[in-house]
């Protein structure tokens, strides 16, 4: 017996195997609380903020996580332009 192929779709899926706490964590990283904030201004990023109450909020909010998934492939596209412009 043969081992499925894998799903095309998820294999160019960027956020494929990522949890939301990998991404919320990467994103403050990189832009820091305060930044995210205001990137996405939602109460888990401007008032008290952690990756546990952002996290609480964004599984049950859909349109905040969607916000949140797409700053994330924003977030990768433009470190891959910075990459090529120091190449």
């Amino acid at each position: 017996m043969q081992a499925p192929l894998p799903d095309l779709k998820q294999a160019r899926n960027p956020l494929h195997g990522l949890t939301l706490e990998t991404i919320v964590t990467q994103l403050a990283d990189h832009y820091g609380w305060a930044d995210l904030g205001v990137r996405i201004p939602i109460r888990c990023f401007t008032h008290d903020p952690s990756v546990g109450s952002s996290l609480k909020f964004l599984r049950k909010t859909p349109w905040a996580r969607d916000k949140v998934e797409s700053l994330y492939l924003f977030m990768l596209r433009d470190q891959k332009r910075q990459q090529r412009s120091e190449d």
